[in-house]
């Protein structure tokens, strides 16, 4: 180990919750690095070249735009941000080990925030059969290859995925000079492309080629089955948060989200470990990630002033066809310190219409609310968090359902 160094915090992921975070730390006087295993900080939105990232106001703004922007205001309130580091691994309860181009370090800090974000899975990880070829991607894959390192990525595209994150594709996959044949999705809808076929309730059953891809076996719920003939196919949605390092400091993982397991004020089981953005669940818009990540600064520098870490109460879990709610976790302090003011997103498998939320705990129910509106499966519904003062401390799980 080259070097053994102490900070204040350390933020592991530079992309919005991450620098929101950062930002709002170094406003308060807190030392604040940020370590980012990319070449450039910023996060996804780096590469989607798409407009929205501004909200309703500013409507227009691209992710490459609201990138810089991130980046700007956390270097310019006093945060450092240090690009192409890695943390490997733990060296204590709040001890890393990262390496970079300066060597390894040791860098051990009074509170680690995990931003480490989501990613799609790749064909491997969704057991898609098949052969291996070139050709195979994922959304983060294919918007990095055009709009960062301009390379071909083929003529004839597929895109498997129902989310809206499809459409980005698809648009990437055109203005690289790709015809798109078709959009696949094993659900019932999916994001509609105008000039592309859209195959719902289809699922992908094989992968064909040898060195490059030369098609798509796909299989209709009814039974109908074909090959698609492309030479690039590209595999979205899907995500998962990147919870190696979690995992790796013994961080519990949540079994809904997959990611770490958190309370309102974004407290891991690990005393003094925060996690923050998409690290903690399946992808959220980039407002929302920051928007977590500058909610996140209050707890943190209360643990910077020797605030206690609390002792878990019930977990928050869900049941069919809910898949997550975050956060969930509950803890003597939550009323105060977080859940007061902040929402609980909460997400479903199927698509939904008017549902009637239900709270739930040791066979008595806390709370009911009808949600009016459709709310597909990319989008969370908002739960207010009032409710959770009739929660017992002592009781078991609190089941969030649909009834």
């Amino acid at each position: 180990m080259n070097r053994d160094r102490t900070v204040d915090v350390l933020v592991v992921g530079a992309g919005p919750a991450g620098l929101a975070l950062a930002a709002r730390l170094a406003t308060a006087g807190a030392g604040v690095e940020v370590l980012e295993r990319e070449e450039d900080a910023g996060g996804v939105p780096r590469h989607c070249h798409h407009g929205g990232f501004g909200g309703p106001v500013r409507p227009w703004i691209t992710g490459p735009a609201y990138a810089r922007r991130a980046v700007r205001a956390a270097v310019s309130a006093g945060a450092t941000v240090r690009t192409g580091v890695t943390a490997i691994g733990w060296d204590g309860p709040l001890s890393l080990e990262t390496t970079g181009p300066g060597g390894p370090e040791r860098i051990t800090a009074r509170a680690v925030v995990l931003a480490t974000g989501a990613r799609e899975r790749p064909r491997s990880a969704r057991l898609v059969p098949g052969s291996r070829p070139a050709g195979v991607l994922t959304t983060g894959e294919l918007q990095q290859a055009v709009h960062l390192y301009g390379q071909d990525v083929g003529r004839r595209a597929v895109v498997v995925g129902a989310e809206p994150v499809a459409r980005h594709a698809v648009r990437t996959l055109r203005r690289a000079g790709a015809e798109v044949v078709a959009v696949v999705t094993e659900r019932s809808r999916g994001a509609a492309v105008r000039g592309v076929p859209l195959l719902t309730a289809t699922t992908v059953g094989e992968l064909r080629g040898r060195g490059r891809l030369s098609g798509v076996a796909v299989r209709h719920e009814d039974g109908r089955s074909g090959v698609l003939a492309c030479d690039t196919v590209v595999f979205t949605g899907d995500w998962i948060p990147d919870h190696e390092l979690a995992r790796r400091g013994g961080v519990a993982l949540d079994p809904g989200t997959r990611g770490p397991s958190v309370d309102a004020s974004f407290r891991t089981s690990v005393p003094g470990v925060f996690a923050v953005g998409n690290a903690l669940h399946g992808i959220e818009p980039a407002a929302t990630a920051a928007a977590a990540g500058a909610a996140a600064a209050a707890p943190v520098l209360a643990r910077l002033s020797g605030a206690p870490w609390p002792e878990p109460g019930p977990p928050l879990a869900v049941r069919a066809p809910l898949l997550w709610v975050a956060p969930n976790r509950l803890t003597d302090l939550a009323d105060l310190t977080g859940l007061a003011g902040r929402p609980l997103l909460l997400r479903s498998g199927d698509p939904l219409t008017n549902p009637v939320v239900t709270a739930a705990q040791d066979g008595r129910l806390l709370w009911r609310r009808r949600h009016p509106g459709r709310v597909p499966p990319s989008r969370s519904l908002r739960l207010a968090p009032g409710w959770t003062y009739r929660v017992d401390r002592a009781g078991g799980p609190v089941v969030l359902g649909l009834g």
